[in-house]
């Protein structure tokens, strides 16, 4: 009997033992859970927080893709921008140039204007000059048909004396 009543009490400590180690296996596995359940609640943040920052990538992609357009256009128009520049340039010199032209073609034009003013005086003269001449003609004429009619007729009075 001292036997059992040892063996008994061998048993009830390693019940007792077996208790507190299922308790603390019990405690531990609580432990687990209760690990096991903070870390899937991590889990789930992060997936969260990991699809906000994908949902931020995206969209800080895009943007950066609007940018690269809009430097690409901003470039495309700068370069035509330079081109319209050039071509103003070269406009605005063929209208110096064209201005400078128009002001010795006025310049010429009011000498011509001066010439053809002098010229148109000068036949004027001219003109009157041929007039006077012509008059003067007309009357030499005039005389001279006189004088030869006076002429004949003294002629004829001669022949008839």
């Amino acid at each position: 009997m001292d036997r059992i009543k040892e063996k008994l009490n061998s048993l009830r400590i390693e019940a007792d033992a077996a208790v507190v180690r299922a308790e603390e296996a019990e405690a531990k596995n609580k432990k687990y859970e209760q690990a096991i359940l903070e870390k899937d609640q991590e889990i789930t943040s992060l997936t969260h927080k990991l699809s906000i920052l994908d949902a931020d990538l995206e969209k800080a992609e895009k943007q950066i893709s609007e940018s690269k357009a809009f430097r690409e256009e901003g470039e495309h128009s700068k370069t035509t921008n330079e081109g319209l520049v050039r071509k103003i340039q070269l406009l605005e010199e063929e209208l110096d140039a064209a201005e400078k032209n128009v002001k010795e073609t006025v310049e010429k034009l009011r000498q011509v204007d001066v010439k053809a003013e002098h010229f148109e005086r000068q036949v004027q003269r001219a003109e009157q000059e041929r007039e006077m001449w012509e008059k003067k003609y007309e009357e030499a004429e005039a005389k001279y048909r006189r004088s030869k009619a006076e002429l004949d007729e003294l002629v004829q009075n001669m022949e008839g004396l």
